[in-house]
């Protein structure tokens, strides 16, 4: 049973570092001038000033991999420019939408914090050194092993500070911002080099790396296309009504803390909707010999598609020469664009 308590928050800002914040690790921080902060968000802002930039970072990797993912789906991820709801309204319910997003934005939060950690840019943390155990057969310890625990504990300070509230939807969010760094420490791996004579792998040096960003995303969407429904259940106790959140079919497995878990149900984004957030289908890209969601009867929902011609200019008839460097020849190609109606 996935279950919360106590107190303030509105789930549309919950990413209150948005794309607006990009631009954090190039200035210095005040804190109190990030709009959409909850108290003890802004009490950790203060208290690790210096990762605010890679927690800002981490939101924005998160955004982007969730818009790499959804390029080809209906809802493909779309943010809005000065707008503190960067998701717009399509946050405010518990749909699967909402568990994807929340559990890409903690992994980014994580991971950034973690590399930055590694590449030695706060005092506050560094290099692992407590998951070394004895090397292995022809390799030893060496360079910097990610901290992924303390990249994970800031995720979890920073993304569950406004989840505390004994309703259905903080119990939501949590469990999805944690299935989402849980991917990180699962899927934690050695990395190792070579050293010897040109590279013979005499000593091979090795630490633990985290997984390329991409691979957790890929991760993620599998998980999002097998989300769990979940229905909410009200249970009084003695600090008042707590809502918890049981799997909707018992015949299905119960979805453990790496699965993603949702109560509502999406909306289609085939039309406009400024309620429920879908901005439509038409004039997306489609590709006309796809019979998948990124095709285009079905990303049009049927109702047809525009052709037109573009030209694009490409580096063509390239010839390498000794030595070194490449010739290459522009040529004009021409290309079938197709486009929603």
């Amino acid at each position: 049973v996935i279950e919360e308590t106590t107190h303030t928050h509105t789930h549309t800002q919950s990413l209150a570092l948005g794309q607006q914040y990009s631009s954090l690790g190039s200035q210095p921080i005040l804190c109190g001038s990030i709009p959409g902060l909850v108290p003890k968000q802004l009490r950790f802002c203060r208290n690790y000033i210096e990762i605010m930039p890679s927690v800002a970072e981490g939101v924005k990797l998160g955004i982007q991999e969730c818009q790499h993912q959804f390029r080809g789906r209906r809802w493909n991820c779309t943010t809005i420019k000065d707008n503190l709801a960067i998701f717009g309204p399509v946050l405010d319910k518990a749909t699967r939408e909402s568990a994807f997003v929340h559990a890409i934005a903690s992994a980014g939060v994580a991971f950034a914090v973690t590399r930055s950690c590694a590449e030695g840019t706060s005092t506050m943390c560094g290099c692992d050194s407590h998951h070394k155990g004895p090397p292995g057969e022809g390799w030893k310890w060496g360079g910097c092993s990610e901290d992924a625990e303390f990249g994970v504990l800031v995720s979890r300070e920073f993304a569950d500070a406004r989840e505390n509230r004994p309703d259905a939807r903080s119990a939501m969010n949590r469990h999805n911002n944690e299935a989402g760094r849980m991917t990180i420490l699962e899927n934690m791996h050695l990395r190792c080099k070579c050293h010897g004579l040109s590279g013979s792998c005499e000593v091979k040096t090795c630490w633990w790396a985290q997984p390329d960003f991409r691979l957790l995303g890929d991760y993620l969407k599998d998980k999002y296309d097998s989300a769990s429904e979940m229905v909410v259940e009200k249970h009084r106790e003695s600090r008042g009504w707590v809502e918890t959140l049981r799997a909707k079919y018992a015949f299905f497995k119960h979805p453990t803390e790496r699965d993603l878990v949702y109560y509502e149900g999406s909306p289609n984004f085939c039309e406009p909707n400024p309620e429920t957030g879908s901005f439509g289908t038409r004039d997306r890209a489609c590709n006309v010999s796809s019979h998948g969601i990124e095709g285009c009867d079905l990303l049009c929902c049927g109702r047809g598609h525009n052709t037109r011609t573009e030209k694009r200019k490409e580096k063509c008839h390239c010839i390498f020469h000794w030595c070194c460097y490449v010739s290459c020849q522009e040529c004009v190609r021409v290309y079938d664009v197709h486009t929603c109606k």
